[in-house]
This record gives structure tokens, sequence and C-alpha cells, in this order.
């Protein structure tokens, strides 16, 4: 009996050992918490105070050739030959289309019929008023005879001019039957076709001429006053953008736009369709002083206010977020200009403001000043 209670008290001491050295290595293995704390660090700009900024402007007009017309006939008419039609490219005094002539072609014979006819008695007239004259100095017809005959020539003259004049007339006609080109162009329309019967002045064409393509564009009162005839701006044409020149201001307002239209001429070279949209692009001038900083400094603020994030200086080298309240004056593509609680030199942080709270502190990762495109 001691035997075995000795040897399961030798058991239980070669366990308790046991235990306390694998205790032992654990607690070799464990490591102390790191003391060192890591702050963020913040991209920032200093703030670079400006007396004024420049605005880019954009007005809408719309392209037209410097001839650019409805052509037609004359005179009335059936439509009895048509030569062109849309997109044809014309030459000046190219025939376009015909109207039908047999009514004018009979008119005419009849008028060089009736002015033979007339030339016959006024020859006839002729003849006896020298017969007549002869016959006075004889004293074998009255003075009354001789007057009546010589009447009658001049009656028979008078007639033939009127005659001819009619002639001219028709001849005319027939010649405006035949509608001609005014200038080089492109047919951008045809109103009429075979067989219709056209009424006096109805055009039959829309003629877009091959001359200097004129942008005209509405301005407001003010920038028109800023601007001068022969003076340079950029036009953009769908993705074409031009140094053209303004050709003309207008003198009066109009009435609906409220807006003074200018005429420019784009450059001989540049391909551009009638009827296209034109945007002038003016850049201006405002006296406002204010801050340019990126469009992703912002961040919504109350009362249609925006806020920025201004970093000031802490224990060294930290520094603590504050946010202010500002108001954009102006924004393009990229960036804001903007004024209100803060002062020039001022850090900002330009990126990132979702990950950054007011009070916190952080470190700085510095940017350069912002500067307007």
């Amino acid at each position: 009996m001691f035997a075995v209670r000795s040897f399961t008290q030798h058991l239980r001491y070669c366990a308790l050992g046991l235990s306390i050295m694998i205790l032992s290595g654990c607690g070799s293995e464990v490591k102390e918490h790191s003391q060192t704390v890591e702050y963020q660090s913040v991209l920032t700009q200093a703030l670079v105070l400006n007396d004024r900024y420049q605005q880019m402007q954009t007005y809408t007009g719309t392209i037209r050739s410097a001839n650019t017309t409805g052509i037609g006939f004359e005179l009335a008419g059936k439509l009895n030959t048509i030569v062109v039609d849309s997109g044809d490219v014309v030459k000046k005094g190219q025939v376009l289309a015909q109207l039908d002539t047999d009514l004018l072609v009979a008119e005419k014979q009849q008028l060089e019929a009736s002015l033979l006819q007339t030339q016959a008695d006024i020859d006839l007239a002729k003849s006896t008023l020298v017969r007549t004259e002869k016959l006075k100095t004889q004293n074998y017809v009255s003075a009354q005879q001789l007057d009546e005959t010589q009447q009658q020539v001049i009656s028979l003259q008078a007639n033939q001019k009127r005659i001819e004049a009619s002639l001219s007339a028709a001849k005319l006609k027939l010649e405006k039957s035949t509608l001609l080109a005014p200038f080089d162009g492109v047919i951008s329309q045809r109103y009429h076709n075979l067989g219709e019967v056209i009424a006096l002045g109805s055009a039959v064409f829309n003629l877009v001429g091959n001359s200097q393509p004129v942008a005209y564009i509405g301005v407001p009162i003010d920038i028109a006053q800023q601007l001068s005839a022969q003076q340079a701006v950029d036009v953009r044409v769908g993705k074409q953008t031009f140094t053209a020149t303004i050709a003309g201001i207008s003198a009066e307002v109009n009435t609906i736009s409220r807006t003074v239209q200018l005429r420019i001429q784009l450059p001989d070279s540049a391909r551009v369709i009638n009827g296209e949209i034109a945007y002038l692009v003016y850049q201006q001038d405002s006296l406002t002083a204010g801050y340019w900083v990126p469009m992703s400094a912002l961040t919504d603020g109350v009362r249609g206010l925006w806020n920025v994030y201004v970093v000031v200086k802490d224990e060294s080298p930290l520094y603590q977020i504050e946010r202010r309240d500002v108001e954009i004056i102006y924004t393009n593509e990229q960036q804001a200009y903007i004024k209100g609680a803060i002062q020039a030199d001022e850090q900002i942080v330009t990126d990132g403001l979702h990950k950054i709270v007011v009070g916190q502190k952080v470190t700085l990762v510095k940017a350069q000043p912002l500067e307007a495109l």
C-alpha cells in the first residue's frame, strides 16, 4: 500500500512540474502593447488671395452663309423642268429650272406679226405722204389732207414703238422663265415639283452660297459694350474652335431675347454647315476678392453655405481640424472661387474630407497653391 501511494504522489508532482514549465513557456511569448500613436496625414495647400477672377461665358447663335436666299421665278407659271435638287453644287448662271413657255412663245409670235404689219402700214403711209406733198406743191390737195397724212405716219410709228416694247417684254418674260443661279453655292432644299403652278414670287429652291461663313450670336448689352468691330474672338462650332473676327455689332436690342446681335466672320477654311449652332466663348474679368480652391476641398454646409476644413497649429508636428463657412462665387470644371471665414496663407485640406472630423489632430502633406485655369 505504501509503495502505491508513493508512486501516485510522485506522478502528481511530475504533472505539476510539467504544468509550471508549460505556463512559463507561454508567458515568455506575451508582448507588450505599443505606446506610439499614429496620426492621419492630410493633403493641404495655402490660400492665396486674388483681387479678381476670370470667368468664361458662353453665348449661342447660328451659322449662316453670307449669301443664303430662297430663289424663284419672277413670273407665275407651270413648272416644266427641274435641273437640280437638294445637295447639288451649282455655279453662278447655271440653269436650275424652267417654266412652261408655250403661251409666251405664242404671244411673241403674235407681236412679231403685228410689228411686220405695222411696218408695212408705215411704209405705205410714208409713200402716200411723199405723193401728197408733191400734189400740195401743185395745189391738187388741201393742207388738211396733207396734215392727215402726216399724222397717220406719226400714229403708225408710235404704234410700232408700242409693239416693239411689248415684244421686248415678251422676250424678257421668256428669259425669266428660266431660273439661273445668282451665285455659287449648294441647293439646300427644293420646295416644288414638276407640273405645279407656281405663284408669283414663290421660292423654288433655297440656295446657300459658298462665301465666307458668318456666325450670328446674341450677347447681353454690357458684353456688347465691351466688344468692338474687328476684334478677334473664339467661336466653337461642334468640336471645332475657330479664331474669328467681329464684323459688326447691331445697333439695337432684340425685343424678345434682350440681346445685341454680333455678326462674326469665320475663317474661309472653316468647314461648317448652314444652321449649325455656334458658341462664342468670352473671358470676362470680375473684380471680386477671393480664393481658388479645388472642388474636392468643399463640403456641404448649412443655410446655403459651403464648408472647407482648415488646419490650425497644435503641438508640433500636429495640427487640428477646424470647419469654416464659405460662399462659392464662381466654379469651373475643376475648381471654385470662394470667399468667407478664411484668410490668406491659411492651410486648407484639399482631399479626403470624408476621413476627417472637426477637432481631429493630423499631420500635413503640403500641396502647391492653386491658380485659376
